[in-house]
């Protein structure tokens, strides 16, 4: 849901102001900066008021309060308008720019590193190696340009001293993969020379103050910043800087970024060598300039890896090409200051340059195919130094200035002047708003011939010696009836000006009065050279690489290189079309006092601010106007699911009329402008109730889209699962048939072969006919069975069941049960004649005894008893009685047992055991107890089997 700040805050956008008037704007602006609300909205412009404290209003909590969430949805903030352009950049496929805005001192530099933080936080979700990478590059590199191009000033301790434009190149999915820094106009003279109470750059007192002692050593440098020249009045200036800890986190930061521990140690060697260069210092020796301390030349030639007499000849010497000859033309002590000062400028600028370049190198998109990888969008974003109001103001904040009033032309073409000529384009009623426009001031410095840049090229291409003098002069007779423009000698009666010195010019910020002196010399930039030869030879590969044109002849004929107003004028317009070619977000920077107070709201300087960074104009335009509009197919494409009428299709005449019909079953057309192309919208508001009717939408619409999704699945689930099982019964079916086939063929002729078949080799059955195979083979078994016994006698038959009982019961217990004999039962008849004879007489003596119908078993055995002493004694079974004999004696029965009180067989450790003589194959011992009861199962007894074996147990 949406959070809205309480009124008690002032109002969150100044749109909503009940009057438009400067007093209520700066009234709001207290209110809120006095309640800790430092940031506030102007439609899609956030206007942010530095606070001079920590915030605890950029954590991770934060971020994800802001992220994906519409620009009002929750109170303003530097994240929103980050977000509003990432999501520009990622739904739209536009490249958008952010430009941070604003005065030196008014929080720009931490503006753009908020947004750099959060523009890191929301994207790569997937944590890709090469994103996190990429990411990791782009905030390291703030960390090492802010060492090398920022300074302590009077209005800010951190003050960006170069212009900075960073393109941030996203992927197809929104996540970046590189970006490129543009640097512009690095203020080198603040090398040489500072103003009371403020610094040369951090990197000088970063190297003295935190260096380790023998890195130190190494440089010959002292920790006493005091101790050199170029740095003196910034070393007795307090600072809450801690240079210390920052050595190490830029240190640190190059490490990442790349930079090998040779380049590192490059850098470290040309910031010393530029320290040393400071202290040179020069004298006359009649007619011969010299340098009073020769040692330090000593020690330059050895830190920039050149020879020491070339150092020297450099610094006194200047070579002079005259036709063939080439003479060398000894410099005055003025000279030789002049050129070592520039030298020392010069080796700054060409350091810094490069360290961008090599951050370049590294975060570039590389090998990034769009056909392949989709289309590279771009954020760009603008950290640039502020308009600037010196006590002495010279080239350097000519120069910023200018760049502050392009930026605000293109804030007043983008932001007022667009905005009124679109109105007018798409026919919607408008009423005009006056506003200054301040394309009067870009032509009075820009213009071709009468621009100042102009005239002050003129006055540096002029043969003979040319003055600074001669530029204000000649300002004066092409500029006298400008407006903006004034001199002492325009104005006699402004005593705050100088005679041939000053002259003033009236920005849209403000009147600033310019000091001409140094104006030649610095638009010039001349660098003798000597120096780029000198450096060029350098056995340092890395600080040869940053003076190229040292290799030209000194003979050798070359154009006239472009002055320092040329180059930074055509960067100037260069940016601002690369800004106006993209989808433009603001951030309006204010410092509020001077002091740096965290309570301190100075009503005259912040209303200054407003005036001349044209916010009241912004607010009146956006009052008048509308806050939002949008293409009528866009605006459908976004919100049609709102309406019946336009969900998914509409049927109407055109995109306009549907339009129409949205907005006004949401009942929001009073809210609303109909243009020829577009939908105006005059309220946030309105806005954010159709993003919130959008937003509920888009969840029921993505509900049903899973829901017919997932169901389509389940049926393509469902049919590839039916269809398997279609073929899985048709596979089976193949097998089993293919199986009955097979064993038809193979089986076919069974019949008709000896062995019935046992020799065939039965087919592997698949796993569903397992159990069929087991009943077919039993089946089989069976037949193959029948085909044996069907033709045997009733007598062989009954000896074949005999067999089988036995084989049942006795299976394992012995090694042959003789079953490929044939079984006589009474095999005393077959024995000997004499033995037969004796046998038979008993017999029938027993038979006609007993009166037992036939005879079962007859055998000899021989007796073991518990003593193992052995004695032969013969067995006779009939249906009646079971008897033991002695063979000895005729077969003499020696004890008989009645058949039916023979109740079971006894297992071993029984007092007698008898063993059966051998008889062809056949060996059974029987054991018995006191009474022996082991009995023939053929014999019919109730509980046993008629099965004939030998014995059962």
């Amino acid at each position: 849901m949406a959070e809205h700040e309480s009124l008690e805050f002032g109002k969150a956008d100044f749109v909503l102001l009940d009057n438009v008037s400067l007093e209520e704007f700066m009234a709001n602006l207290k209110l809120r900066f006095e309640k800790g609300r430092i940031y506030t909205y102007i439609g899609e412009v956030v206007v942010s008021v530095n606070p001079y404290r920590a915030m605890n209003i950029y954590g991770r909590d934060t971020i994800e309060q802001y992220k994906g969430r519409e620009l009002y949805e929750r109170p303003p903030h530097l994240f929103a308008i980050a977000d509003a352009a990432y999501k520009a950049m990622k739904r739209r496929n536009k490249d958008t720019c952010i430009v941070i805005s604003g005065e030196s001192g008014a929080g720009k530099t931490e503006a753009s590193k908020y947004i750099m933080q959060y523009i890191a936080a929301i994207t790569n979700p997937g944590q890709r190696a090469e994103v996190e990478r990429v990411k990791n590059m782009l905030l390291k590199s703030n960390c090492v340009l802010e060492a090398f191009g920022n300074a302590k000033t009077n209005r800010n301790d951190n003050s960006s001293r170069f212009g900075k434009y960073m393109d941030i190149n996203f992927d197809f999915k929104g996540d970046p993969i590189g970006g490129h820094i543009n640097n512009y106009l690095l203020e080198k003279s603040r090398v040489i020379f500072q103003q009371e109470g403020e610094r040369s750059f951090h990197s000088f007192y970063q190297l003295v103050k935190g260096g380790p002692d023998s890195l130190l050593r190494s440089l010959h440098v002292s920790k006493d910043p005091t101790a050199y020249n170029y740095i003196r009045v910034g070393g007795q200036v307090k600072s809450s800087i801690n240079d210390t800890a920052d050595f190490k986190a830029v240190a640190d930061a190059m490490k990442v970024i790349g930079f090998t521990a040779e380049e590192i140690q490059t850098v470290y060697k040309i910031l010393a060598s530029i320290l040393h260069l400071g202290n040179l210092r020069f004298g006359v020796d009649g007619d011969t300039t010299l340098i009073e301390n020769p040692k330090v030349v000593e020690l330059i030639g050895g830190l920039l890896a050149t020879k020491e007499e070339s150092v020297e000849k450099a610094l006194l010497y200047r070579t002079v090409a005259t036709g063939r000859d080439v003479i060398d033309k000894q410099h005055t002590a003025q000279e030789a200051g002049y050129g070592r000062d520039a030298l020392a400028k010069a080796m700054y600028e060409r350091m810094f340059c490069w360290i961008v370049g090599r951050i370049n190198d590294v975060i570039e998109v590389k090998n990034y195919d769009a056909k392949v990888h989709g289309k590279n969008t771009v954020i760009g974003v603008l950290d640039i130094y502020g308009f600037e109001i010196f006590q002495n103001n010279s080239f350097e904040q000519f120069c910023i200035n200018y760049c502050n009033e392009k930026l605000q032309q293109l804030f007043i073409q983008l932001v007022l002047t667009q905005e009124q000529e679109e109105y007018q384009r798409e026919g919607i009623p408008w009423k005009h708003i006056d506003y200054f426009n301040n394309q009067v001031i870009v032509d009075l410095v820009e213009l071709q011939h009468k621009g100042i840049f102009s005239v002050l090229d003129e006055a540096c291409m002029n043969v003979g010696k040319v003055t600074d003098e001669v530029f204000l002069q000649g300002l004066n007779s092409k500029l006298a009836k400008h407006a903006h423009y004034t001199s002492r000698k325009l104005s006699p009666t402004d005593k705050s000006l100088e005679f041939d010195r000053d002259f003033r010019v009236r920005h849209y910020a403000g009147d600033v009065v310019y000091s001409v002196v140094g104006f030649i010399d610095k638009n010039k930039d001349t660098l003798f050279q000597d120096f780029k030869r000198l450096l060029y030879n350098s056995s340092n590969p890395v600080l040869k690489v940053m003076w190229p044109e040292g290799k030209l002849s000194i003979t050798e004929v070359t154009k006239r290189p472009l002055t320092a107003a040329t180059l930074f004028k055509n960067s100037m317009i260069a940016l601002v079309e690369n800004l106006a070619c993209k989808e433009p977000y603001y951030v309006r920077c204010i410092k509020p006092n001077e002091v740096k107070s965290p309570l301190l709201f100075e009503q005259e300087r912040c209303r200054h601010q407003v005036e001349y960074l044209g916010l009241l104009e912004n607010v009146r335009v956006r009052r008048a106007g509308f806050a939002n509009r949008q293409e009528y197919p866009r605006f459908l494409q976004r919100y049609k699911m709102i309406s019946e009428f336009t969900w998914p299709n509409h049927d109407l005449r055109s995109d306009r009329e549907a339009v129409k019909m949205l907005l006004q079953s949401c009942g929001l057309e009073h809210d609303v402008a109909y243009g020829k192309t577009k939908v105006f919208i005059r309220t946030p508001r309105t806005l954010f109730s159709l993003e919130e009717q959008r937003a509920e939408m888009v969840g029921r619409i993505v509900l049903f889209l899973q829901k017919v999704w997932r169901g389509t699945i389940a049926r393509m689930r469902y049919r590839r699962m039916r269809a398997a099982l279609v073929i899985l019964r048709a596979y089976r079916r193949f097998k089993v048939k293919s199986y009955v086939r097979d064993v038809n063929r193979r089986f076919k002729s069974v019949r008709s072969m000896k062995d019935r078949g046992r020799s065939i080799k039965w087919p592997t059955p698949p796993k569903v006919l397992r159990r069929f195979e087991e009943a077919l083979r039993s089946i089989y078994s069976r037949w193959w069975a029948w085909t044996l016994i069907k033709d045997l006698t009733p007598e062989e038959k009954l000896q074949i069941k005999a067999k089988v009982a036995t084989l049942e019961a006795l299976k394992g217990q012995r090694p042959d049960l003789g079953l490929q004999r044939s079984w006589e039962g009474n095999y005393l008849v077959s024995w000997t004649r004499y033995q037969a004879s004796s046998f038979t007489l008993v017999s029938s003596e027993l038979q006609r005894k007993d009166k037992f119908m036939r005879v079962l078993f007859s055998c000899n055995v021989r007796k073991i008893n518990r003593f193992h002493k052995a004695e032969d004694r013969a067995i006779f079974i009939t249906d009646r009685h079971l008897y033991k004999m002695d063979p000895v004696k005729q077969y003499k029965p020696m004890k008989n047992i009645p058949l039916y009180n023979v109740s079971a067989c006894w297992s071993c450790s029984q007092p007698e055991e008898y063993e059966p003589c051998f008889h062809g194959e056949v060996r059974v011992v029987f054991r018995f107890p006191a009474a022996p009861s082991c009995f023939p199962t053929q014999i019919k007894h109730p509980g046993f089997s008629s099965d004939p074996c030998l014995c059962k147990q």
